[in-house]
């Protein structure tokens, strides 16, 4: 899980709202006094949001986040920007940054953290200070490796958007990128038309001499449809590269892997209902224009159909019953990737229908 801010309603339920989170909680001048120096220990990142430093330590910081939960292990990984919070920091004796402080339990008085600044190092120390024994959860990559035997049928699929990481072990930029590769392609986890791979190109030399990778690391996006690779050549940061795919395959994802309100909706469908109430006439001139459609397309089109053929059979009030009980299951932990994608899509589309039948 991504850091997220804590609750809203921060103030009505007191820590109750992050006590089964595992990932790293933002605090502010007003929360920092609700979760230090109470019944937790706390380890907090003081950072800037321009500090080099600051982003390498990000995905390890993150790690440390996903491993510990308030309830069950008595820590809370948190992160304060201090750019927005100066005066806490400077209270705080925060002097450069990324600043670690631990705040045992009970006490307002930070002590520095000094471990190195890898995920295993800093679980290390907090199971030290805290005496529990937690373990860095295994990754899961959702990076696909290519190599010349699959690399045709991956990153030429002509239904697939196919982002192309070259790099070569040895290579410390690659190192730096690798994290925030996997920070992206863990994001479309469950989006079966978006891939994020990547190739050793000093084991696979001829792939790379056939695209021109002459310095690593080296990004080619491989669009739907497209033979010929796009060189991604922008910034490298996670909004950068996010902006970049979303723009690229149509999509709508944050770093989370949540979906913007507008994924899943088809100009072409909505067309087809805009002033128009359900009826078979509807629905017929909707199976219509699926078959015109190809890939995500035609995914998402067959979600408006399936849509409009329930509303005939249960009425049109099965559109906002529907959409509320997609979100009260996206709201569940134990949802595949793949099945939380289809809900949100199918919940998109739902409140699109919904309110074009209201309009109609």
């Amino acid at each position: 899980m991504r850091p997220t801010l804590l609750c809203a309603a921060f103030s009505i339920l007191g820590p109750l709202c992050w006590l089964a989170r595992a990932e790293v909680q933002v605090l502010t001048g007003s929360t920092f006094k609700d979760v230090v120096g109470g019944g937790h220990h706390v380890l907090v990142e003081h950072y800037a949001p321009w500090c080099g430093h600051c982003k390498a330590l990000e995905p390890e910081y993150n790690i440390v986040g996903d491993t510990y939960k308030a309830d069950r292990d008595g820590v809370v990984i948190a992160k304060v920007d201090c750019d927005a919070h100066k005066a806490l920091c400077t209270s705080n004796g925060v002097k450069g940054y990324p600043t670690l402080k631990w705040y045992s339990k009970g006490s307002t008085k930070g002590e520095d953290f000094n471990a190195a600044r890898k995920a295993d190092a800093i679980v290390e120390a907090v199971n030290q200070k805290a005496g529990v024994q937690r373990r860095i959860k295994p990754a899961v990559s959702a990076v696909t490796e290519l190599t010349s035997s699959n690399f045709n049928t991956v990153a030429l699929d002509p239904a697939k958007t196919v982002l192309v990481f070259f790099g070569a072990p040895w290579c410390g930029h690659c190192k730096s990128l690798a994290p925030k590769y996997d920070t992206l392609a863990n994001a479309f986890v469950g989006d079966e038309s978006v891939v994020f791979a990547k190739v050793d190109a000093t084991q696979e030399a001829d792939l790379a001499n056939r695209y021109g990778v002459t310095g690593y690391p080296t990004l080619k996006l491989f669009g739907a449809g497209s033979g010929e690779p796009e060189t991604y050549d922008g910034a490298r940061e996670v909004a950068d590269l996010l902006r970049f795919v979303n723009e690229r395959a149509g999509t709508e994802r944050n770093e989370k892997g949540e979906l913007g309100k507008g994924e899943g909706r088809l100009a072409v469908m909505d067309a087809v209902l805009a002033g128009r109430s359900i009826d078979a006439a509807v629905v017929a001139e909707l199976e219509t224009t699926a078959e015109g459609l190809q890939g995500a397309s035609k995914r998402n089109a067959d979600l408006y159909v399936r849509a409009a053929r329930k509303v005939l059979e249960k009425g049109p009030e099965y559109l906002s019953k529907e959409a509320a009980r997609l979100e009260g299951l996206l709201k569940g932990d134990s949802i595949s990737p793949e099945k939380r994608t289809l809900f949100m899509l199918r919940k998109n589309i739902l409140r699109g229908m919904e309110g074009a039948a209201a309009a109609s």
